[in-house]
């Protein structure tokens, strides 16, 4: 466990949090590295996993969350500072409205954007909030996020899980007049430093410009740029 604080409860949850940051782990692995019995093991990391401290992926193993980062960088957020440096070039390569999407519950809300100067726009302001139903940005969020979330956000969804299934074999997703009649949008995973998706890079613009296949045109550059964003975490 470490060392002794004198806090009991304090020095269980520091061992916790060691246990996950050494490997991703279940329940079962979590009590073989701390020692705990699996009642206080569970109790723990579901309460750091509220706190965002760990975080539980889709196989069901705890592994170290994001306000950890966040804590580190004092308050500063290392995927807008990525942004800032990323979007603006993908926004001069595609000469399209650029957004950045993080998932916020059931909804989806826009972290950053980078507009081109002039000609028709998609303006989506930063601080919007989208459902998670329709639109690129959706299916791609959707398309990693928990089983539980996917199921509940699939009752009302415009694509299905075969979509998401999709999704996740090809890398990107892609809607047309989905969120919004006129508009197509393709997007893209964006992944912290230890490979979770924390965000969905999308270009989007009007259909009569991108076309109904935005994929075939932006994809590449996509994925670019969300690999970019990722090496900057």
């Amino acid at each position: 466990m470490g060392q002794s604080s004198g806090i009991g409860v304090l020095d269980k949850a520091v061992g916790v949090l060691r246990a996950a940051a050494v490997e991703p782990c279940g329940l079962s692995e979590l009590c073989a590295r701390t020692g705990l019995p699996r009642a206080t093991a569970h109790r723990l990391a579901v309460g750091l996993e509220v706190h965002g401290l760990l975080h539980r992926g889709a196989d069901g193993r705890w592994r170290p969350g994001p306000m950890l980062a966040e804590l580190a960088h004092r308050g500063v957020d290392p995927l807008l500072e990525a942004a800032a440096a990323v979007l603006p070039r993908l926004r001069d390569i595609t000469g399209e409205s650029v957004q950045l999407y993080r998932r916020d519950g059931t909804q989806r809300v826009c972290v950053a954007a980078a507009e081109p100067a002039s000609g028709l726009r998609d303006t989506v302001p930063v601080g919007s909030r989208l459902p998670m139903t329709a639109g690129s940005g959706a299916k791609v969020l959707a398309a990693w996020a928990e089983p539980a979330v996917q199921r509940s956000l699939l009752t009302d969804a415009r694509f299905n899980e075969r979509a998401l299934v999709d999704v996740r074999r090809r890398g990107w997703a892609q809607s047309v007049a989905e969120r919004e009649s006129g508009v197509a949008s393709v997007s893209a995973p964006v992944r912290d430093a230890g490979g979770h998706v924390v965000a969905a890079v999308s270009v989007s613009g009007p259909i009569e410009r991108i076309g109904r296949r935005p994929g075939v045109r932006w994809a590449a550059d996509l994925l670019a740029a969300a690999e970019a964003l990722h090496h900057r975490l």
